[in-house]
Order: structure tokens, then C-alpha cells, then sequence
């Protein structure tokens, strides 16, 4: 495996979801987990794209990464889904029958401020949200997992962040988010949104062309 990245390259971070065709299972069992776990890393030795947290969950994953060029997200992602995909039909038999993903995956860019701890936060804790354990460390198929109780050859899969980590990560990632803040997360996954602050997310979304994303949804007002 390559060494692990030491300093966030110069790129923008971007949040990353995929989830399963109508949301069944994924992953039914330790092995479906660990299984895509080794495709994970077969994808990093092919394209060390740098990651910052990550979240496998029963029928989705999130991460957080910060592409180099702007080839690698996608590079990365395609592989991995595609690969994924492929064992998973063979291991179950279950080839030619179809899809295993929605398509392709979900993204949105991320403020390298407060708002990029926000939404690493939600993803490290997104099992205990979901009430798969009692402690988002405690959930081994995440890089809350990784950090607390990996070795030091799995964690080189997991980049330095690109700001200080807080001293208590742990524990506030334990936390619950406000309402306020889940729902902001939430309407970027759904949209695509920038998040961060206004200004930023306006100059970000001409920058990547992500303009649509901010606009309000809704029937258009008709002309009087």
C-alpha cells in the first residue's frame, strides 16, 4: 500500500455516497463487509486517492476524500463500485441479473473549515445514528473504527486532514448534530449543494458548475 498522504493536496473535498438498488442489503454479513474492505484497498494501490473518513453501512457507504486531479474521484469511485459489484455477483451467483448500485455515486464539495469537520463527523457516526452500535468507533467498517483500534498498516489508507483534528474528536463525534446541522448535510447529499459558507458555496458552484444546485425547487412561477 502507498504511504500514507501527510498533507491534504492542493484540490477541493468532496463527500461521496452510493447506495444499493432500492435500498436493499449490501452487506449482510462480516464478510460481505470485509470483502468490499479489500476492494477498497485494491483501489487505493491502483489510485491513492486521499481519504479522510469513510462509513460502510448495510445498504450504502459514504466518504470524504480530496481528489488530486480532477479525474481521480471518479477514477477511483467507478473502479471501486464496478469491482465491488462484480464479486458480489459471483460470490451470490447472482450475475446477469441486474444492477447492484442506483448508478453512479452522489457528490458534493466541502468547505475546508468547520463545515468539512461537520460532515466528517456525520459520516464517522453514521452506524450510531443508525443504532448499529453504541459507539461510533465500536462500528468496524468505518474510519472511526480504523483510527481507535486498527493497525498501523490499515490506517495508512486514511490521510492527514487538511485543519487540525479536535482534541476530543472522539468523544464530540459521539455527540449527536443539531437538527439544524443534519439538515443542512442532508440537503447537500440530496442535491448536491456546495456546503459551506454562502459566499463560498456561490463561488465553488460556479467554479465546478454546480450552479443548478442552488437553485430553489419548485414549479416556476408563471408569467403574469
Amino acid at each position: 500500500m502507498p504511504r500514507r498522504p501527510r498533507v491534504c493536496p492542493a484540490g477541493v473535498c468532496f463527500h461521496v455516497l452510493n447506495r444499493a438498488v432500492a435500498r436493499l442489503p449490501l452487506f449482510e454479513k462480516p464478510e460481505d463487509y470485509e470483502s468490499f474492505e479489500r476492494v477498497l484497498a485494491e483501489a487505493y494501490e491502483r489510485e491513492p486517492l486521499p481519504i479522510f473518513a469513510y462509513c460502510v453501512m448495510p445498504n450504502h457507504w459514504h466518504f470524504v476524500v480530496c481528489p488530486k486531479t480532477r479525474r481521480q474521484l471518479s477514477s477511483f469511485f467507478r473502479w471501486l463500485t464496478h469491482t465491488h459489484t462484480m464479486r458480489w455477483h459471483a460470490h451470490y451467483h447472482t450475475s446477469g441479473t441486474g444492477h447492484l448500485y442506483q448508478g453512479r455515486f452522489k457528490t458534493f464539495p466541502i468547505e475546508e473549515d468547520e463545515h468539512l469537520l461537520s460532515v466528517l463527523r456525520y459520516v464517522e457516526r453514521n452506524a450510531l445514528r443508525a443504532s448499529l452500535c453504541e459507539a461510533a468507533e465500536d462500528w468496524k467498517y468505518g474510519s472511526a473504527w480504523r483510527n481507535a483500534h486498527g493497525s498501523a498498516d490499515s490506517r495508512l489508507l486514511l490521510a492527514d486532514w487538511p485543519i487540525p483534528r479536535p482534541r476530543q474528536w472522539r468523544s464530540y463525534v459521539n455527540k449527536p448534530h443539531s437538527e439544524a446541522e443534519l439538515a443542512a448535510i442532508r440537503h447537500s447529499v440530496t442535491c448536491g449543494t456546495p456546503f459551506g459558507s454562502q459566499d463560498w458555496a456561490t463561488q465553488s458552484a460556479a467554479r465546478l458548475q454546480l450552479r443548478h444546485t442552488l437553485r430553489t425547487r419548485g414549479r416556476p412561477r408563471q408569467k403574469q
